[in-house]
Parts: C-alpha cells; structure tokens; sequence
C-alpha cells in the first residue's frame, strides 16, 4: 500500500522540555491507525505537528511525496488533511449546518455543498436532525460528531481525529464508532485517530502505535496489545 502520511523521527520542544523524542509512524492508503497513549504522552503533541501548529526541531512530515514539516495550518489543511480537534471548536453563532459549510467558504474549494451535505447527512443522521441548531447548543456527543463532519466537509485525502472518544458516555462513544465506521466505507480515505485506551481503538484500527513519554514504545496490529503485559500495564498507568 502506498504511504499518505510518514512521520520520520520527529522531534518536539516546548520551551527546554523535550515533548516528543523521536516520533515515527506512517499511515497508508485506506488504513484506520491509532495512536494510543495515556495523557500527557505526547499524542496531541503529535498531530499538532502534523498539522503546523507547533514546530517540529528535528526530524519530518510527509503528506503525498511532498514534505509538510512546519508548514503553516491553513495550507496543510488546504493540502487536503482534515483535522478534528480534541477541543471540537464549534462556532457558537453558526448553526451546526453553516459550522459544516465554513470550511468550504474558508479554502473557496470547488465543491458542491448539497453534495457535501448529502455525504455528511449519510455518515451523521444526527446531526440532520439539528442543522439549524446552533452549533453549541447541541449534546457534546454531537459536537464532536459536528467537529468531525466539518473536517470532511472539504473531502480531504486523510482524517485526523484527536481523542474523539474523550469524555463521551460509552452508548455515545459506541455510535461515534459506528459513524467513524460509515466514514470509512462513504469516503475511502485513511484515518489516524487518538485515544487514552485501546478499546475503542481496537475494534476500527489496523494499526496502532502506543506513544509514552514522547516516544513510540510498540507498533502492530490492535489484538498484539492483549499479549502484551508490558504495553497493558503502561496503558493502565501501572509504570
């Protein structure tokens, strides 16, 4: 399988602490991978610098055969890399409809919103239901399906997703699965996408990378972690 994405042994500082240590993990054509890690492991660290929002000290990023290191945000995302957050930022004065139309205005792309629409309606009946709610006024289950729908919305050649899964109720989490599922099969493109643990993870990935103290310490199909005591108890926090 061809590579979309290749993070070559990246390194992170923020301020004199050293974030992420040599970071490397790639993402293929029509793969789902997962980066798991507990908090503070350096997983949003990682995306961030995917995305050009910190700056990467040593090491690259490579998107479709072109390098991205430290490029600005807006044009990695104009580059075709769509990224939902942790934080969702939902626009509270926007209806969750013109929260999934903002990319398209923003990056003037040339694609049809009803399609756009029709694509993200069938992945995420929920949020049809509520499109002309204000974008906050809506459960934060459906926000961060919101914040989902809007990195789609410009059809993008990858999905980068951020703790989707973080804070959610688990029925709410399992229909998020579901959706992520949908995305899979309606869009036919890679997904990289971070959690605290493997189980959610587990049941869409094929691949995943755990990440501690900044560095990648296990690479390998998710069940490989079950037979891993030593992965298991750093998942747990047990040293």
């Amino acid at each position: 399988m061809t590579n979309i994405l290749t993070v070559d042994k990246i390194h992170v500082y923020i301020e004199k602490s050293h974030i992420l240590q040599g970071v490397s993990l790639n993402v293929s054509e029509g793969e789902v991978v997962g980066l798991i890690g507990r908090n503070g492991a350096g997983k949003t660290t990682t995306l961030k610098s995917i995305m050009g929002l910190m700056k990467v000290a040593e090491g690259k990023i490579v998107f479709k055969n072109s390098e991205i290191t430290n490029k600005p945000s807006h044009i990695v995302a104009r580059m075709g890399i769509g990224y939902a957050p942790e934080d969702r930022q939902i626009f509270s004065e926007l209806t969750v409809e013109e929260n999934i139309k903002l990319p398209l205005w923003v990056t003037g792309r040339n694609i049809k919103e009803n399609e756009v629409l029709e694509d993200i309606y069938a992945v995420f009946p929920e949020l049809k239901k509520y499109k002309t709610r204000k974008g906050t006024l809506i459960s934060g289950g459906e926000q961060k399906m919101l914040s989902i729908a809007r990195a789609l919305a410009t059809h993008p050649s990858i999905l980068i997703l951020d703790e989707p899964f973080e804070g959610l109720a688990p029925i709410v989490a399992l229909r998020l699965l579901e959706n992520i599922k949908k995305i899979r099969e309606r869009f036919d493109i890679p997904i990289l996408v971070t959690d605290s643990k493997a189980y959610y993870i587990s049941k869409i990935a094929d691949k995943v990378y755990v990440i501690e103290r900044g560095s990648i310490i296990f690479e390998g199909k998710p069940e490989e972690i079950e037979k891993r005591e030593d992965i298991k108890r750093v998942l747990h926090g047990l040293q």
